[in-house]
């Protein structure tokens, strides 16, 4: 039998997750390079967990090297020169973009953010 709590704890898990669901189609594109050192530390702390979450399940990962190759049809506002750098697609069309790592605290804040921007 659900509680009372239970029904308010899904709906507001329901209601947080609300802008991550909103959007359908969209994948998370990381540009990377060898010997970035922010790339090897997004590796370690966010690359084990990043499907987990509920804004890696709504964009999923595809990663290229900052030289390529990159995707056919892709339709970015400028090429990517930081690496990393997120750049959240729907069918290939870049909606949002963050260059740099903001660090484990930050990460799917920053991800959170780009989805609810891209949900409009």
């Amino acid at each position: 039998m659900l509680t009372r709590r239970t029904i308010l704890a899904g709906m507001a898990a329901m209601a947080a997750a609300g802008p991550v669901l909103a959007a359908p189609g969209l994948q998370l594109l990381m540009v990377r390079r060898k010997g970035c050192v922010y790339c090897a530390q997004w590796d370690r702390e966010i690359a084990p967990v990043y499907g987990r979450h509920p804004e890696g399940r709504a964009a999923p990962l595809l990663m290229v090297d900052l030289d390529g190759p990159y995707p056919d049809g892709l339709a970015l506002a400028r090429r990517p020169w930081l690496t990393p750098s997120f750049i959240l697609l729907q069918g290939g069309v870049e909606l949002a973009r963050f260059e740099g790592y903001p660090g484990q605290e930050r990460f799917f804040g920053v991800l959170r953010d780009m989805l609810a921007q891209a949900a409009g």
